[in-house]
C-alpha cells in the first residue's frame, strides 16, 4: 500500500525559509517522478515542483527562484527547501507521484504551512 508522510510545515515570517519533507512507501519510489503540490484555502491543488529519475527539475512560476526540489533514493524521500517565503506560499503540502494536476496515488495527510508576521 502506498503511503505519503508529509512533514516540516509551520509557521514562518515573510522572507524566511522552511524544508518540506516526504517520506514515500509501497511503490518503487527510485523509479519514480515526483512531486510537491499544494492546496491554498478556496483553492485548487497546484503542481509547483518536480523532480525526475535523472533529477532533472520542474518549478511552477509561482516559486521559481525561490524553492528547490530534491530527492534521497536511499530513504525514498523527496524535500522542498522554501525561501524568500511570501504569505501566498500559505498553504497544505502535499507529495505524490507523477508531473500533473491528477495524482498516481491517494493523497497524504500533507503538510500545513502559514507564512505570516
Amino acid at each position: 500500500q502506498v503511503h505519503f508522510v508529509e512533514s516540516g510545515g509551520g509557521l514562518a515570517q515573510p522572507g524566511g525559509s522552511l524544508t518540506l519533507s516526504c517520506a514515500a512507501s509501497g511503490f518503487s519510489f527510485w523509479g519514480a517522478i515526483m512531486s510537491w503540490y499544494r492546496q491554498a484555502p478556496g483553492k485548487e491543488r497546484e503542481l509547483i515542483a518536480s523532480i525526475g529519475v535523472r533529477e532533472n527539475t520542474y518549478y511552477s512560476d509561482s516559486v521559481k527562484g525561490r524553492c528547490t526540489i530534491r530527492r534521497d533514493n536511499a530513504k525514498s524521500t523527496v524535500y522542498l527547501q522554501m525561501n524568500r517565503m511570501k504569505p501566498e506560499d500559505t498553504a497544505q503540502y502535499y507529495c505524490n507521484v507523477g508531473h500533473t494536476n491528477a495524482p498516481v496515488y491517494n493523497w497524504g495527510q500533507g503538510t500545513q504551512v502559514t507564512v505570516s508576521s
